[in-house]
C-alpha cells in the first residue's frame, strides 16, 4: 500500500500516515460560517483537503474514508447580516430571516467550491441540527470541573487542562501576555472561553440547564465531530488562523469531555493567501471572492490549478499572471487529451508526489513529463480534479477566423526573409500574442489559434 507522509501539527514534524482504521479512514475540515459568499482565502483549505481526500479514496479505497466539513449557521456575524435585512424591510421574523440567509449561503457555497472542482463531503453537518449534542457535551465539562456556569453563561476552566497551548506551542501565561482577551465579570480567569452564552427574544436561541442561549462556536466542531467520527479520528484540517484559538479550545474540550479518547491524531494546516504579494483586505482592494473571479471569466478549474502550483504549508500569491500562465497551460493539456480515454491509474510519480505531504507542485511537474502520453496524463490530471469532463467548458475554443491575420503575418515574414527587417514581423506577433493568439510559425506555414484569454476585440488591423 501507498505510505502517505503529512506534516503534523501536532509534532510539528512530517510523519507516516497510519489511520486508526484503515477500513474505515475519518477526516473533519472547520468548514465556513454561512452569513455571505466564500472569499478567496476561504476557498484555499477546501481545495488543499479536496486533494487529500482524493488521495486517501486512492490509497484506502473510496467507501473506506468518511470526510466530514461543517456550516456554522449560528453566529453573530449571521445575527448581524439578517438583522440588517430586516431592518432594511425585509419580510419575515429574525429567525426566518436567519434561515433564509443560511440557506442561501450555502447554495452559494456549494456553487462556487462545484466550480473549483471540489468533490462534497460525505457528511456537511449543520451547527443547529446538533445543539442537543453541544448541551450533552457541556455538561459533561460541567461534571468533570472543566467548565462552569455564571449568568447564563457557561465557560470552559483552561487551567484545568494540562496540556492546554500543545499545539501552538505557547503556554497559557504567555498567552495572557499576547492576546485580546475578553474581560468579564463572570470569569474566572481571563483566558476561560464561552461555551453558552445567553440569547434575547430576539436573537435565536435553546432552552438549556442554564436558560435560553446558544453555543459558543468552538464547541460546535467539537460536538459534531464526535458525533460523526467518534472520541478519536484520524485527520483534523483547516487554515492556520484557526490553529489559536479555535483548534487550541477544540483540543481542550474534546479531551476533557471524552478523555477516553485523543480527539485528532494528525493536524493539518494550510497557510493563508495573499493577492500580489499583499494581505488580502478590503482596505487595500485587493478583497475578493470566489464568485468575483468567476463572473469576471477565470475558470474555476484555473482557480484550483493555481492553489496547487503551491505547497499547502507556505503563504500563496494569487496573482493575475500565474491566472493566464494557468489557463494557457490547462489550455493546452485539454486540447492534447480532448476525447482520449483516461488510463486505468494515475501515473506512480504523480501519486508519490502527492503522497509526500501532498506536494501538488511536484504533481504538477510530474504532469508536464506526460505529454507524450494523453491517456496517462489524463488519469493523472483527474486524480487531482483537474481535466474533468464536467469543468471543461470554459476551454472550448472560442469561433474565430483568423486565416487573413495568418496570411498577413506569412507575408511580413517573406518580406523579412528577403530584406532581413524582422521588426514588422515582431510587431504583428506581439499584436496577435496580446490579443490572446496562439502563434505557431514553421518551415510549413504560419498557424493562428484562440488561446488563453483571446479577445477578438484587441486583434490587430490588417495593412
Amino acid at each position: 500500500m501507498t505510505e502517505i507522509r503529512l506534516h503534523n501539527t501536532k509534532t510539528r514534524s512530517k510523519q507516516v500516515f497510519t489511520p486508526i482504521d484503515p477500513k474505515d479512514v475519518r477526516m473533519y475540515l472547520c468548514g465556513p460560517t454561512v452569513y455571505d459568499r466564500a472569499h478567496l482565502g476561504n476557498a484555499r483549505p477546501v481545495v488543499v483537503f479536496d486533494v487529500l481526500y482524493r488521495l486517501l479514496r486512492l490509497v484506502y479505497g473510496e467507501e473506506c474514508v468518511t470526510y466530514v466539513r461543517n456550516f456554522t449557521d449560528v453566529d453573530d456575524k449571521i445575527n448581524a447580516t439578517a438583522k440588517a435585512r430586516k431592518d432594511a424591510g425585509a419580510p419575515g421574523t429574525l429567525e426566518d430571516l436567519i434561515h433564509e440567509r443560511t440557506q442561501e449561503t450555502i447554495a452559494w457555497y456549494h456553487e462556487d467550491m462545484d466550480a473549483l472542482g471540489a468533490m462534497r463531503p460525505d457528511r456537511e453537518p449543520r451547527a443547529t441540527a446538533y445543539i442537543g449534542a453541544m448541551i450533552a457535551m457541556i455538561e459533561r465539562l460541567i461534571l468533570a470541573g472543566h467548565a462552569y456556569a455564571r449568568e447564563g453563561h457557561v465557560l470552559f476552566r483552561v487551567r484545568s487542562y494540562s496540556d492546554y497551548g500543545k499545539l501552538s506551542g505557547r503556554t497559557v501565561d504567555d498567552m495572557i501576555a499576547g492576546a485580546r482577551v475578553e474581560v468579564a465579570p463572570f470569569k474566572e480567569d481571563p483566558m476561560d472561553f464561552v461555551l453558552w452564552k445567553p440569547s434575547d427574544a430576539d436573537l435565536p436561541g435553546w432552552d438549556s440547564p442554564w436558560g435560553r442561549g446558544r453555543p459558543g462556536w468552538h464547541i460546535e466542531c467539537s460536538a459534531m465531530s464526535y458525533e460523526l467520527l467518534g472520541d478519536t479520528f484520524d485527520i483534523h484540517g483547516g487554515g492556520i488562523d484557526l490553529q489559536f484559538p479555535h483548534h487550541e479550545n477544540e483540543i481542550a474540550q474534546s479531551c476533557c469531555a471524552h478523555p477516553e479518547g485523543s480527539f485528532a491524531n494528525y493536524w493539518v494546516h494550510n497557510e493563508m493567501l495573499q493577492v500580489e504579494g499583499k494581505k488580502m483586505s478590503k482596505s487595500l482592494g485587493n478583497f475578493f471572492t470566489v464568485r468575483d473571479l468567476l463572473n469576471k471569466g477565470v475558470p474555476g478549474e484555473v482557480i484550483r490549478f493555481v492553489f496547487m502550483q503551491t505547497h499547502y504549508t507556505r503563504p500563496m500569491d494569487w496573482t493575475a499572471e500565474k491566472a493566464q500562465q494557468a489557463e494557457g497551460v490547462l489550455r493546452k493539456w485539454r486540447a492534447l487529451t480532448g476525447d482520449v480515454t483516461p488510463a486505468a491509474e494515475p501515473a506512480p510519480a504523480v501519486i508519490a508526489a502527492l503522497s509526500d505531504d501532498l506536494n501538488t507542485a511536484g504533481a504538477i511537474a510530474e504532469l508536464h513529463a506526460l505529454t507524450g502520453d494523453p491517456a496517462l496524463l489524463k488519469a493523472s490530471a483527474q486524480m487531482l480534479g483537474l481535466l474533468l469532463d464536467e469543468m471543461g467548458d470554459w476551454a472550448a475554443a472560442p469561433e474565430a477566423d483568423l486565416s487573413a491575420h495568418a496570411d498577413r503575418l506569412a507575408a511580413l515574414r517573406t518580406a523579412a526573409m528577403a530584406n532581413k527587417d524582422f521588426a514588422p514581423v515582431d510587431a504583428f506577433k506581439a499584436a496577435l500574442v496580446a490579443a490572446g493568439v496562439e502563434v505557431r510559425m514553421s518551415k510549413a506555414g504560419v498557424e493562428l489559434l484562440p488561446g488563453a484569454g483571446f479577445d477578438a476585440a484587441l486583434l490587430p488591423a490588417l495593412g
